[in-house]
């Protein structure tokens, strides 16, 4: 699981771009019970989801041209502009290129080989999320892809990845960790092949709770929809995949009793 102790290639922050950030706020105030905070005027309506006063993931506007509602996972790195290079060379695209964040860090958006999108964070003023792994907050990130093996070559040029299979029922899952520390404790998502022809390849992020049929309940009277209804996975725990009112997929999860 996450942790709020950042290296190279963590997960160090996540976002949520939306067409009506305001709608957005009220959703998940609703489901998770988090607060919305502006960053100020400057910052075009961008702005901080925060349960009990510590940020747990941002929102904002869309502003890329044809983008719909989604979540973004940022990784962390020494050196934004080194990552855009490599995600150049190793066959990735760069949607937007590294730029200062005012004092807070230097960012890029990317698109992995496989086409899914995530983005980079290299913190200054800005260190990344405040609460990881706590109920309502970030714990796992996993990557739906048609050639895992090939993303995780890719990954790995960027941020060191260490990876592990696990033998799933009906596939092999991949648990991802960075390349400092101890592999199981620094793990901190996954990779898995797409499940059908119609999937596109993406990010999505869990958040731990609770009562993961209490949320779903929660999303959908919210005018959110269940994307994958909540099911037992063993040694995992209980998930559900969720989409918010304007179709942004996430998942939530309830870890199963660690032995």
């Amino acid at each position: 699981m996450l942790s709020t102790d950042f290296v190279t290639g963590s997960p160090n922050w996540l976002d949520l771009g939306s067409p009506d950030t305001a709608a957005a706020a009220a959703f998940y105030g609703s489901v998770f019970g988090w607060d919305f905070l502006s960053a100020g005027p400057e910052a075009g309506g961008y702005g901080f989801f925060q349960r009990d006063g510590k940020t747990v993931a941002a929102l904002g506007p869309l502003t890329e041209e044809g983008a719909s509602s989604a979540w973004t996972v940022y990784f962390q790195t020494p050196d934004a502009d080194a990552t855009v290079k490599a995600t150049e060379q190793n066959g990735g695209a760069v949607r937007v290129e590294a730029f200062d964040v005012m004092n807070a860090g230097r960012m890029a958006c990317l698109t992995d080989p496989g086409g899914a999108e995530f983005a980079v964070w290299q913190p200054t003023a800005v260190k990344g999320l405040e609460m990881t792994s706590d109920d309502n907050s970030l714990c796992w990130a996993e990557l739906h892809i048609g050639d895992p093996v090939a993303a995780l070559r890719f990954y790995g040029s960027l941020f060191g990845w260490r990876s592990q299979e696990m033998e799933t029922p009906g596939m092999t899952y991949t648990v991802l960790s960075t390349a400092e520390g101890d592999q199981q404790d620094a793990s901190f998502g996954g990779v898995t092949p797409l499940r059908s022809a119609s999937e596109k390849s993406r990010w999505i992020p869990y958040f731990a709770v609770r009562d993961v049929d209490e949320i779903a309940a929660k999303a959908q009277g919210n005018g959110g929809s269940v994307v994958m209804p909540a099911a037992d996975i063993p040694d995992v725990g209980r998930i559900a995949w969720l989409a918010d009112s304007f179709g942004a997929t996430f998942a939530v999860l309830k870890p199963a009793p660690q032995a």
